[in-house]
């Protein structure tokens, strides 16, 4: 193979690296392009384009994470990832923890984590890279990659994230959720809510966002029950999704723009925590973004006007 078809057989395997050491679709995108760049411009051709190009890549994302963590300290309210809707890389050996390792959840779980100990993380319990090539890739030694490893595993066992195993019954209570989202039936959104359900928005001072989180079962229903329903009298409208491989939706106005992406966490039958990402910026790999503040207007107008 020449370069081209090298780097792009590759292509999903280096996006699957820079997102989940990043949690950004944009900057994992920038990283990748950022590889193809160094490669081309290599005189010399590497033994294994694979180690080069993933060494490459995750060296990439460790500086812009660096970075990044600046403006995350700053970010107004919660921080969430960048909704992912498909992971472009598939290895059905590794099917189960691709899958967990881009949830919301786990993402936010490897928060946590320095650079160099996510990076280390995710090369070998999501990709199952030997010692020698996560060495190489940043830029320390195969003992130290080790210990780095074990201070990430520790942080990641603490608060660990579980789903539901059952991929069918997941769909199926997501699907029971939006039906009863879309009628404004509280009761039924309080019956497939866990107790200590949270519901979370990052809107990142730039869209309508909750003052906190709410919690607790009955006020999550009754939110969610009071106010989507107005959304759809003003013709938004969404559609199921998986979101980081979990159930959602995303939502979009009228003309097709892109609002907001929901996703849920599912476990023993029912919804532990809901998140919404509602930042526009978040959202441009999803589509053309609309305007969050004037839908949000237009909804406190329509519940002003008498019926």
């Amino acid at each position: 193979m020449n370069k081209v078809e090298e780097f792009e057989e590759l292509r999903p395997l280096l996006f699957s690296i820079a997102y989940r050491i990043l949690g950004s679709v944009s900057e994992a995108e920038d990283a990748v392009q950022e590889t193809w760049l160094r490669f081309d411009g290599s005189t010399t051709r590497p033994t294994s384009a694979k180690a080069y190009l993933s060494a490459t890549v995750t060296r990439i994302s460790i500086d812009v994470l660096r970075s990044a963590r600046v403006r995350r300290e700053e970010y107004v309210g919660p921080w969430f990832p960048e909704p992912l809707l498909s992971d472009p890389y598939q290895d059905p050996a590794r099917a189960v923890e691709l899958a967990d390792s881009v949830s919301m959840a786990a993402l936010l779980l490897l928060e946590r984590l320095s650079p160099l100990e996510r990076a280390v993380f995710v090369l070998r319990e999501v990709f199952a890279f030997g010692f020698d090539e996560i060495a190489t890739a940043v830029g320390r030694s195969e003992a130290a990659c080790r210990q780095l490893l074990v201070r990430a595993r520790r942080h990641m066992e603490a608060g660990r994230p579980r789903f539901e195993a059952d991929r069918q019954e997941r769909q199926e209570l997501a699907t029971r959720f939006f039906d009863a989202l879309k009628d404004g039936d509280v009761g039924a959104l309080r019956n497939l809510l866990a107790a200590d359900v949270q519901f979370v928005g990052d809107g990142g001072g730039k869209a309508p966002q909750l003052a906190k989180a709410v919690m607790g079962a009955e006020n999550v229903a009754r939110l969610l029950g009071t106010v989507f329903p107005w959304l759809l009298r003003i013709d938004v409208s969404f559609e199921l999704h998986e979101v980081n491989g979990q159930p959602g939706a995303v939502f979009r106005e009228r003309d097709g723009k892109v609002l907001q992406a929901l996703v849920l966490d599912v476990l023993d039958g029912q919804v532990q925590a809901i998140r919404a990402v509602i930042n526009p910026d978040k959202l441009g790999h999803l589509g053309p973004v609309g305007d969050a503040w004037a839908v949000d207007r237009e909804v406190r107008q329509a519940r002003r006007r008498p019926n």
